[in-house]
């Protein structure tokens, strides 16, 4: 296993509010990441976003369940636990995706998230989440 995606499984399964500084071990100064929301470049953004997001949340935990690696390129799959002060009373929410990652110099250089937003947000919010069931349930029909 390369070493750049070995400190991404090692530093994202312990991830928390008081060890971000472990980002800049990981993540190339260029860094670009995407998620479902936001596209981010260079570790300086990507290190205050993070911030921003730990201020909000009581906990997070990744568990990797699969990895596909092939030269520089890696699909990391996970399952996450979270509690988010505004999200689904503060409660849990489980969220499963994965990650394309690219590695460069033993850090990786590319980060894309694919997740489902419904599962990890839309779902958990007072009655947008009802409606977001309901059209998952009509669109399984």
């Amino acid at each position: 296993m390369p070493v750049w995606l070995d400190k991404f499984i090692t530093i994202y399964q312990s991830l928390c509010a008081d060890n971000l500084e472990t980002l800049a071990e990981l993540y190339h100064q260029d860094i670009i990441f995407q998620d479902p929301v936001h596209a981010i470049k260079g570790i300086d953004e990507l290190s205050a976003y993070f911030d921003r997001l730990y201020q909000n949340i009581f906990y997070c935990r990744f568990r990797i369940t699969q990895i596909v690696q092939d030269g520089n390129q890696a699909a990391v799959y996970w399952q996450m636990e979270f509690a988010h002060k505004r999200l689904n009373q503060g409660r849990q929410i489980q969220v499963e995706g994965h990650t394309l990652l690219m590695g460069k110099e033993d850090k990786v250089i590319y980060h894309r998230d694919y997740l489902d937003l419904g599962q990890m947000i839309y779902e958990h919010i007072p009655l947008l989440g009802r409606l977001i069931l309901w059209l998952k349930a009509r669109a399984g029909q």
